[in-house]
């Protein structure tokens, strides 16, 4: 029995040492105050810190108007991947969003997060005309 428990220990101990694991530049990205229809894609850098590739299975949003895309290929330990999120910036008021990513890491689950307020702005031809009836 006693074999067993240092067998058991000795396993845990060695997925601990041996795991993949994130750091991310920023887990928030804060878009800020955007114009209606503004630039909507904003990319999350993280480093491969584990000593194993990192191999990101899956990218879930928690809603349709959050465009997650995962790295096609497996982060090598000490190298850097890029998780570009597109947000959809026709639809006005705050938000804040999150970004499961499913992978190999330690922890299999890390969530990231969007957050900003769109307004309406002032379109391109609104302000053209505003400037040529002066």
């Amino acid at each position: 029995m006693k074999t067993y428990f240092t067998l058991l220990l000795i396993f845990t101990l060695s997925l601990s040492f041996n795991a993949q694991e994130f750091k991310f530049e920023k887990e928030t990205i804060d878009y800020g105050k955007i114009a209606k229809g503004s630039e909507r894609e904003r990319t999350f850098v993280f480093t491969n810190i584990g000593d194993q590739p990192l191999i990101i299975k899956n990218i879930k949003s928690s809603c349709g108007c959050t465009i997650p895309e995962k790295p096609k290929e497996p982060v090598m330990p000490g190298a850097e991947g890029k998780i570009k999120v597109s947000y959809n910036t026709n639809r006005l008021g705050g938000f804040s969003k999150s970004i499961t990513i499913f992978s190999n890491a330690k922890s299999e689950r890390k969530i990231i997060k969007i957050k900003g307020f769109v307004d309406k702005g002032i379109s391109l031809e609104k302000e053209k005309s505003l400037l040529s009836e002066n």
